[in-house]
């Protein structure tokens, strides 16, 4: 059985007008490829110094279908909504 995949985000979101865009168009990609949000920018504390204004793990069934979500033509179009109005950290990880 293969282990999940996670894209982990903590991103600082400087145009949050602008940050709908990207929302409504990540979408299409996220359920193309059965994405779940165990976290999806909800309340938080940040005891240990700045990491955004927006944090989130969205689930995938596997590592493999986390990788080809974030290639996918889908996500690299929304992408660049995201880029344009934020910046932050990203990792696609393989779960325990």
């Amino acid at each position: 059985m293969s282990k999940k995949g996670y894209w982990i985000a903590m991103i600082d979101v400087r145009d949050p007008g602008a940050y709908k865009n990207y929302i409504e168009a990540n979408a299409k990609a996220f359920a193309k490829y059965g994405a779940k949000f165990p976290v999806r920018a909800g309340r938080y504390t940040n005891p240990e110094g700045p990491t955004g204004n927006r944090h989130v793990v969205v689930e995938f069934s596997s590592y493999e279908t986390a990788l080809a979500c974030y290639e996918s033509p889908e996500y690299q179009e929304a992408l660049k909504f995201r880029l344009a109005a934020s910046t932050g950290h990203f990792v696609i990880v393989e779960g325990a």
